[in-house]
């Protein structure tokens, strides 16, 4: 038996979604997130289902870590979805398939399944099952509260604002004003967003 970090990760509202769409932006999230998370991982990110996906990790921090990451990928391709995750230290009792995230069993991966469904009746996209449950969780309220606060519109400027984080030179990235992107800072609280993140990121 294994305790080992397990993320699962589902898209709310995808009848809703164009099928071939969705397929696609989850085959890029996939892709991009096993190239940049090579050391950490036991079993790459995988899709389950037209709508889901899971990954193994050695620990619940590196499953956190890539929530982030997936999140901001999300914003930096300007898709039109949103994910509900849960990410889980928990057992796994059998053999850990390093190929692909298929065909192993244990109560973590029980315990994760069953989060997932529960989540589908509340509005919260985050649940994390760990150490110190109730920081992380209440960290994830306020971060959903400022990537949900973002209109489609938005993203190009958040977008901007992760790569570049200065103002001035989002200006520049962005063709538009130095004033114009002060004020974009302060209405789309991208101050506040690098906090939140930066807390729940922090492994003390």
């Amino acid at each position: 038996m294994k305790n080992k970090g397990i993320l699962m990760a589902d898209v709310i509202k995808s009848r809703k979604s164009e099928a071939q769409q969705l397929a696609r932006d989850l085959k890029r999230i996939t892709l991009h997130i096993n190239h940049e998370f090579i050391y950490g991982t036991e079993s790459p990110l995988t899709i389950t289902l037209g709508d889901e996906f899971q990954g193994i990790y050695n620990h619940v921090e590196k499953a956190i870590e890539i929530i982030i990451s997936i999140e901001e990928f999300i914003i930096t391709n300007e898709m039109n979805i949103k994910l509900r995750y849960v990410a889980h230290q928990g057992e796994i009792s059998t053999r850990i398939n390093h190929k692909m995230a298929h065909g192993m069993l244990g109560k973590g991966l029980t315990h994760a399944r069953e989060e997932l469904n529960k989540m589908k009746k509340g509005k919260d996209r985050f649940k994390i099952i760990y150490e110190k449950p109730k920081r992380y969780n209440e960290l994830f309220v306020l971060y959903q509260s400022f990537v949900d606060s973002w209109k489609e519109k938005d993203l190009k400027y958040v977008n901007a604002f992760i790569k570049h984080q200065d103002y001035k030179q989002v200006a520049e990235a962005t063709d538009k004003t130095i004033s114009q992107m002060w004020k974009r800072e302060k209405s789309l609280h991208i101050r506040e967003y690098g906090i939140i993140k930066s807390l729940i990121l922090q492994n003390d």
